[in-house]
């Protein structure tokens, strides 16, 4: 690989998906429709964990980090594709697309030290719970968020400034509906055997790593939960694992479907599908998957809708 002091592609295509352009501008109002809600339910976490004081503690911190991720997640992309869906020229800046792809990989790596930070949060507080409170302190939950959040930064940095520096001189239609790094390779005119192989290795390494903690975590709750004795008990510990594991196993299986196998065009086309789900769909699950069988945060949302419509009579009052 040898960078080049100037560029010569100056912006890329977008792809996009294989429709028709009626089609696809049929689809910008339910993705918008699913934009605004992913917005609005993540905020709404956010501003319920932040509002309310007994959401003060290590588990719905690490759902307010969560939610905060998913806003920017979804935001890096959404707002793109929805303006490719009413544009003739799906076109994007060279620079654009490369922070684009940045932003995205990083988010995503963030996410899954994210989804351990709160598997080890569970595993203390089902197998630990006589220690929860002084284990899980506060100076510990800043330096897990951090963690994720740098270990999330360093897992794509380096990559992102050797690609910068490749010579994109030919083609420049990705074909994708945004910019991944996959793709964006495959338009390099130079010899990418290297950073395929850094992305390759960093991408098993995080997911491996990420997910080996978590299934240590659940390997000890698991063990704990079929040595409670009563049924309500496990039923109770199990509860607060659910929503968890559910998007644990929806964001490990999209990813390493996409990116843990080898690239051939047919895959390509398979991953633009699988991505719909991992960078629409899922960030509009969470909300849902978090709350709907959660009573603290239902309490907390019936407690300050209560509030608000309190403060909202006294002043017609007065």
């Amino acid at each position: 690989m040898h960078p080049i002091n100037q560029t010569v592609v100056t912006e890329f295509i977008l792809q996009g998906f294989p429709a028709s352009a009626e089609l696809q501008k049929s689809l910008f109002v339910p993705i918008l429709f699913i934009y605004f809600l992913t917005i609005v339910g993540n905020i709404l976490i956010i501003v319920i964990v932040v509002h309310d004081p007994h959401l003060h503690n290590p588990m719905y911190f690490f759902l307010g980090n969560f939610s905060v991720l998913e806003v920017f997640y979804v935001t890096t992309l959404s707002p793109q594709m929805l303006a490719h869906f009413l544009a003739e020229e799906k076109s994007i800046c060279f620079h654009c697309c490369i922070s684009q792809a940045f932003f995205h990989f990083f988010l995503g790596a963030t996410e899954f030290c994210l989804l351990a930070s709160m598997s080890f949060d569970r595993y203390i507080a089902i197998c630990k719970p006589l220690h929860y409170s002084v284990i899980m302190s506060y100076r510990l939950c800043l330096q897990l968020a951090l963690g994720s959040w740098l270990g999330g930064l360093f897992t794509v940095v380096v990559q992102t400034v050797l690609l910068c520096q490749l010579p994109f001189c030919g083609p420049n239609r990705i074909n994708h509906f945004y910019c991944d790094v996959t793709p964006l390779l495959g338009l390099v005119c130079a010899n990418t055997y290297l950073l395929d192989q850094m992305v390759l290795v960093g991408s098993v390494l995080l997911l491996f790593s990420t997910f080996l903690l978590t299934a240590i975590s659940y390997g000890f709750i698991i063990f704990t939960i079929m040595h409670i004795s009563s049924s309500s008990g496990r039923q109770k510990a199990f509860s607060t694992c659910v929503a968890h594991l559910t998007v644990v196993s929806i964001q490990y299986g999209t990813v390493m479907f996409m990116y843990v196998k080898p690239n051939s065009n047919s895959s390509l086309e398979i991953n633009k599908t699988v991505s719909v789900l991992n960078t629409i769909v899922t960030p509009l699950l969470n909300p849902f998957i978090y709350t709907l069988r959660n009573k603290d945060v239902k309490e907390a949302l019936k407690k300050m809708a209560c509030t608000k419509g309190k403060n909202a009579s006294l002043h017609v009052i007065k």
